[in-house]
């Protein structure tokens, strides 16, 4: 799995980079099937704007992708906010993948219930 970061409107330090993988990083932890995880750090450089640092995160697996933007004061903060969004959002999408593979189809149900009938 590999972590890209870039930035819009802002340089990139050292610092920032090993901080967003770290952060962001911890997903892998929820799902062994992510290919690769896109971090995209956005400053608005406006004045007025208050929430002018954007995190946005796309997670890419195998059979499908997560994608989460958070805005917040500061670079840390908005990195903290979306780690703790694509979080839910992976186990939420690993859950929906392993209950759907558990579930069988409506056919397969239908020919299960009929061969019971026939065996009692």
């Amino acid at each position: 799995m590999r972590i890209t970061v870039k930035g819009r409107n802002i340089e990139i330090t050292d610092a920032i980079r090993a901080y967003a993988e770290e952060k962001i990083g911890k997903v892998m932890n929820h799902y062994d099937q992510i290919q690769s995880i896109d971090v995209v750090l956005n400053v608005i450089k406006n004045p007025s704007v208050a929430q002018s640092h954007t995190a946005e995160v796309l997670c890419k697996f195998v059979s499908g992708s997560v994608q989460a933007e958070e805005s917040a004061e500061s670079m840390y903060a908005s990195i903290d906010l979306v780690a703790d969004k694509i979080s839910r959002q992976v186990k939420k999408f690993k859950e929906k993948q392993i209950t759907s593979s558990k579930n069988a189809s409506i056919r397969t149900d239908a020919v299960q219930e009929e061969e019971e009938k026939v065996a009692e």
